[in-house]
C-alpha cells in the first residue's frame, strides 16, 4: 500500500467514525459463482451476529469533501480539516486486499457530497458494481444513499448491495433546518419510499420467477443525531416509530452528538455526549420492536422525556402499577414481556416451563429472570406477600439501591441543555 493511500485511509476512516448505522447484515448472499466471499450472516463494525461471532468491516468515506455546511458535521465545507478523496479503483483494491488478508468481513461505504448528489452517487455505484462484477466479491456491502440522488441510480445500486441507509440527521424538520438549512427530510423520505417499493416488488417477482436477483436483501436503516437540537425523547421516538411503520426499516440508530464546533446553535465544546440518553433511546426502540409496546405508552405529552436513572420498561411499570402484580403461572406471554427483569428469552422459557407445573422463585432464577427486579411485579408459587404493597417511589428506590449500571457513572451534563 502506497504512503498516499495510507494517508487517505487514515483521513477517510476517521471521518466515517461518526456514522453509527452499522449492524450485522441480515443478508444471505451466497457464493454461487466461484467468486470471493460469502455474505451469509456477515456483519459490520465489530458488532455481533446472532450466533455470537464478532465481525468487522472496512468503514470509510469515498471523500470528506462536501458542498454542504451542516453545523453538526465534521466534514462541513467551512470546517478547516484535511481533505481527501479515494478513486473508485482505490476503494475496490483496499476492500479486496483487506478481505483477502481476513482483516474485514464487509464494506461500509459512505461519502461527503462533492459537485452534486448524482455525481457522488455515480461513483459509489461504480465501486459496488466493480466489486460485484469484476472482482466477483460476494461479501457484505452496506452503502449510504446520497440524499437528492436520482431514483435510477439508487435503484441500480440496490441490485449490488446488501443494505442501504440514508441518514435522517435530525429527528424533526425544524431541527434539521436550524443546523442544515439546505437540507430537508423530504430528501430522505423519497429515496426510502422508492427503495421500499422496489424491495416489495422484487420479493413479489421472486415468488414467480426464481431467477429474479436480490434487491437490498438486508433492508434499510437510518440514523438520527441526538442532543444537537432541543427535541424531546417523545419527538425522537415518535419519528422513529413513523419511519419503522412507513418504510419497514431494519434499524433506526441514535447517535449522541459529540461537540465539534463553536457554533452557538450547538452544545459547547467539551460538553459530554449524551450517552445515558442514547442508551435509553435504544432501550425504548427495543421495547417497541420486540416487546409489543406502542410508542405512546412509553412517551407521551404527560411523559415527554425518558427517565435517566431507570430503564423505560421499569419506568412504564412504575407508572402503571394497576397491572401488577402478575401471576407468572397464568399470565399471557404478552403480559410477561412487560414485567421488568424478564426478557424475550426468559418469557418464552416461562411459558414452556409452566406446562409441567407451577413455577417457584428458584426456577425463575434458573430460567434467567432478574428476580431482584421482577419480584416487585410478580407472584409465583412461593412469593412472599411483603412486596405487594409498596408504592412506586419505594420500588424505584429499592431497585436503584441495588443497581450497578455503568451508565450512571457518566457525566449527564448534556441531558439538561435545553
Amino acid at each position: 500500500m502506497s504512503e498516499r493511500i495510507r494517508e487517505k485511509l487514515s483521513i477517510l476512516a476517521d471521518a466515517a467514525k461518526y456514522d453509527v448505522s452499522c449492524s450485522s447484515s441480515g443478508s444471505k448472499r451466497k457464493n454461487d459463482n466461484k467468486g470471493l466471499g460469502n455474505g451469509h450472516n456477515s456483519g459490520i463494525c465489530h458488532t455481533y451476529t446472532e450466533d455470537g461471532r464478532c465481525v468487522s468491516l472496512l468503514k470509510i468515506l469515498l471523500t470528506n469533501h462536501c458542498i454542504f455546511d451542516c453545523a453538526y458535521c465534521v466534514s462541513r465545507k467551512s470546517n478547516d480539516i484535511e481533505r481527501a478523496a479515494f478513486t473508485v479503483d482505490e476503494v475496490v483494491q483496499l476492500t479486496m486486499n483487506f478481505y483477502r488478508r481476513n482483516y474485514i468481513e464487509g464494506l461500509f461505504l459512505s461519502s461527503g457530497i462533492f459537485k452534486n448528489a448524482d455525481f457522488t452517487m455515480e461513483r459509489l455505484l461504480k465501486v459496488v458494481k466493480k466489486l460485484r462484477l469484476e472482482e466477483r466479491y460476494n461479501g457484505y456491502i452496506h452503502l449510504k444513499t446520497i440524499p437528492g440522488a436520482s431514483e435510477e441510480l439508487v435503484r441500480e445500486a440496490g441490485m449490488y448491495v446488501d443494505r442501504m441507509s440514508i441518514n435522517l440527521e435530525m429527528p424533526t424538520e425544524a431541527g434539521l433546518k436550524l443546523l442544515a438549512p439546505d437540507k430537508s427530510h423530504q430528501e430522505v423520505i423519497k429515496p426510502l419510499g422508492d427503495v421500499q417499493r422496489q424491495i416489495i416488488q422484487f420479493k413479489e417477482e421472486k415468488k414467480v420467477i426464481k431467477s429474479v436477483p436480490q434487491f437490498v436483501p438486508a433492508g434499510q436503516s437510518t440514523q438520527m443525531v441526538i442532543g444537537a437540537t432541543p427535541e424531546t425523547d417523545k419527538d425522537i421516538m415518535h419519528t422513529a416509530a413513523e419511519f419503522y411503520k412507513n418504510f419497514s426499516l431494519r434499524r433506526v440508530y441514535y447517535s449522541g452528538y459529540i461537540p465539534i464546533s463553536t457554533d452557538n446553535r450547538l452544545p459547547l465544546l467539551g460538553t459530554q455526549p449524551p450517552l445515558i440518553r442514547e442508551n435509553r433511546l435504544y432501550q425504548t426502540d427495543w421495547l417497541m420492536r420486540f416487546y409489543g409496546f406502542h410508542v405512546n405508552e412509553l412517551l407521551n405529552d404527560a411523559n415527554p422525556h425518558l427517565d435517566v436513572d431507570i430503564d423505560p420498561k421499569l419506568s412504564w411499570a412504575l407508572r402503571n402499577l394497576q397491572f401488577f402484580p402478575v401471576d407468572i403461572n397464568i399470565a399471557s406471554y404478552q403480559m410477561i414481556l412487560r414485567i421488568p427483569g424478564i426478557g424475550v428469552s426468559s418469557a418464552r422459557k416461562i411459558v414452556q416451563a409452566r406446562k409441567f407445573g407451577r413455577l417457584r422463585i428458584d426456577q425463575l432464577k434458573k430460567i434467567g429472570v432478574s428476580y431482584n427486579r421482577a419480584k416487585y411485579f410478580i407472584t409465583c408459587t412461593d412469593s412472599p406477600p411483603m412486596f405487594r404493597d409498596y408504592q412506586a417511589t419505594q420500588i424505584k428506590s429499592f431497585i436503584l439501591a441495588e443497581s450497578q449500571s455503568k451508565y450512571l457513572k457518566n457525566d449527564i451534563q448534556q441531558l439538561n441543555l435545553f
